[in-house]
């Protein structure tokens, strides 16, 4: 029996009205991600990658087309529904962090248990080796306002974790972090997308961070353009766009 992809988009595309005519923000986009598979999402600024990522994670309704998550068509359910959708089966962490600033590291990432009504022994348990794994076993009491911008990064990726969704959602989930600090980071991502077979979707800038994933999605003007997949498409790919 073929297992069907943990996600899968059908023709989507996002227009927006402007002054000039109408802008196809994402037009005709068709992916797959399947279970344990970590992806990332390349491509100029304005090419549609955080519109795209916005969609996945039902925070936009596309134009037209389907999205389809565990084989629920997100795209035609109510608000309420979507609501619960993300709460249950998206993880997802954007460049602002929203981290709520009077609760702890710790506090931050088991929210999401909290609100799914999931706060229990095994979650707290979770919430403590996620934050480890990510470097922060020692920072789990401390507010965001005493870490630093790479710290509080990692609380909101343990946070996206935390709840064991079906698709984790991350949009340049290194942008404050130095060098080594962001090698380490998705490393550790990866592992546990792998690990806990998540689909993931990463959005990112930085090419030497493909170095992690399975495939490589290029995306200009809207349009999903290329693909790359395996160690050899994906170092070619990195090499040749780095000159």
């Amino acid at each position: 029996m073929i297992t069907p992809p943990a996600l899968q988009t059908k023709s989507v595309i996002k227009t927006y009205q402007s002054d000039s005519g109408t802008i196809n923000a994402v037009d005709s986009v068709n992916l797959t991600v399947n279970a344990g598979e970590f992806v990332a999402l390349v491509g100029p600024s304005g090419s549609g990658k955080t519109t795209m990522l916005s969609i996945l994670a039902a925070l936009l309704k596309p134009t037209s087309g389907e999205v389809l998550l565990d084989g629920i068509d997100q795209s035609g359910l109510s608000e309420p529904q979507r609501v619960k959708l993300r709460r249950e089966k998206i993880g997802f962490t954007f460049q602002a962090n929203n981290l709520v600033p009077f609760l702890s590291a710790r506090e931050n990432v088991e929210l999401m248990l909290k609100l799914n009504g999931r706060l229990d022994k095994e979650g707290k348990d979770r919430s403590v080796e996620l934050l480890t794994r990510l470097g922060l076993g020692d920072r789990m009491k401390n507010l965001p306002s005493q870490l630093s911008g790479g710290q509080q990064q990692r609380v909101a990726i343990a946070r996206a974790l935390i709840h064991n969704p079906s698709l984790v959602l991350a949009d340049e989930p290194t942008a404050s972090l130095d060098t080594e600090r962001a090698f380490q980071v998705v490393e550790t991502f990866a592992n546990l997308i792998h690990e806990q077979k998540r689909a993931g979707i990463m959005v990112t800038h930085d090419l030497r961070m493909c170095e992690f994933v399975d495939r490589v999605l290029q995306m200009r003007d809207g349009k999903l353009i290329a693909e790359y997949s395996g160690a050899d498409q994906i170092s070619n790919f990195m090499a040749n766009t780095r000159h």
